[in-house]
């Protein structure tokens, strides 16, 4: 009677739990943290996945829940839920934040960029944006290298639902860590247009800060050896002195000090401008304002600044490696990283033929409007829907990776 009773519950139970709303919950703490790629990718993506998928529950982990609400309505949706999770070190959320968050809010799939919580309790849905330090790892620190190693490519052999945001690190992935590449799906940076987009009007903003419109250089990124802010220094230093002046809009991450060091080598403290509290509000209007938008990162895995800037009608000039080209196709001029005389020259170019910059930036919106976070938010949500789908029975479970005899 007992073994009667109690299977009988397990088949109430099971039925519940397939019928009950789907809930996601989102680790969301890079909205607490510097502005980078990734928070402007969570954020991108979940603004509109919520008004996709009103039968699903989103629970946002985070901890400044009332700045998310008030910047951002969406997130004020009857389908989402913000929990408090106050920031802590990247080793404490992962061992014991989300797991007992997950837990106690009844998360049936937890969606986390790059690692997996160390102890996991059901489904999980990965982002990883780029395995960049396989490939570069000149440009991290060795204990991120070591450690990165480790666990993106577990994250990558054992979530449920695996994303990228290019198909270079799509690709990159699937050969390192022996991935089948279908079983990973691309969900693009989009670009909000409401807040990049071209104008022709001048902007009072610009002259508190002391910026002319349409009249300097502009670079985005943080500051750190990556994003090559020497060697755009050393371009710039090569231009004549009627050259407009440069600003690089970017937080201090690591080894950002030999940028400052180049800027006094080259004599260029007055003519190289560095602002690094730029808010969300603002950035659109250093964009759509500068006179040329120029990115010579050594390697991206997207490249979001670049994608902003044509948007925003601005012509880009950028590197020819890794996904950058994917990002920015024949809108972009392009130059290797490595030759601070190349990039001089075809900032020269630019910043003295007028007709090209009109040709670039009409090419560069066109480009731009192909990232959608619309689009992205689809990719996002059929694959939820499909994992439900799964667990319901009703379709084949993935398998995690190649076997041994297929890895590249």
């Amino acid at each position: 009677m007992f073994w009667f009773i109690h299977c009988r519950a397990m088949i109430e139970k099971n039925k519940a739990s397939k019928n009950r709303r789907p809930r996601i919950g989102v680790d969301f703490h890079t909205w607490d943290g510097i502005f980078q790629g990734s928070r402007s990718h969570i954020l991108g993506l979940y603004r509109e996945a919520i008004g996709l998928a009103p039968d699903m529950d989103f629970v946002f982990f985070l901890e400044n829940t009332a700045s998310l609400r008030a910047s951002h309505p969406e997130f004020s949706a009857p389908n989402v839920e913000l929990v408090p999770m106050p920031h802590r070190p990247a080793l404490w959320r992962l061992a014991a934040q989300l797991p007992w968050l997950r837990r106690k809010h009844r998360i049936d799939l937890l969606h986390v960029q790059y690692r997996l919580p160390f102890f996991r309790f059901g489904d999980f849905a990965v982002t990883i944006h780029d395995v960049l330090f396989e490939t570069y790892p000149q440009f991290f620190p060795a204990s991120f290298v070591w450690q990165s190693k480790l666990t993106f490519r577990h994250a990558a052999r054992n979530a449920q639902l695996l994303f990228s945001v290019s198909e270079f690190s799509k690709q990159d992935i699937a050969r390192l860590y022996g991935i089948e590449p279908c079983r990973i799906q691309v969900t693009y940076n989009g670009v909000d247009t409401q807040r990049f987009h071209p104008t022709s009007q001048p902007d009072p903003r610009l002259d508190s800060m002391g910026l002319p419109h349409r009249g300097y250089l502009l670079t985005v990124g943080r500051l750190e050896p990556r994003k090559n802010h020497e060697t755009l220094i050393q371009a710039y230093a090569q231009l004549p002195l009627n050259a407009p002046p440069l600003v690089i809009v970017g937080q201090r991450d690591f080894s950002y000090q030999p940028i400052f060091q180049r800027i006094q080598a080259c004599g260029l403290e007055k003519r190289v401008r560095l602002l690094e509290n730029v808010g969300d509000d603002v950035l659109p209007v250093l964009m759509r304002h500068a006179r040329l938008f120029v990115y010579p990162a050594f390697a991206e895995g997207f490249g979001m600044p670049v994608a902003e800037a044509m948007a925003s009608g601005v012509p880009v000039i950028t590197s020819n490696t890794t996904s950058l080209p994917e990002v920015a196709g024949k809108a972009a001029l392009y130059a290797n990283p490595n030759d601070p005389a190349e990039l001089a020259r075809m900032i020269q170019r630019a910043l003295f033929d007028g007709s090209l910059r009109q040709d670039m930036a009409a090419k560069g919106v066109e480009r731009a409007s192909t990232f959608s976070w619309p689009s992205s938010a689809k990719v996002l949500i059929n694959a939820f829907r499909q994992r439900n789908y799964e667990e319901q029975g009703a379709l084949p479970r993935p398998q995690g990776h190649l076997t041994d005899d297929t890895r590249v």
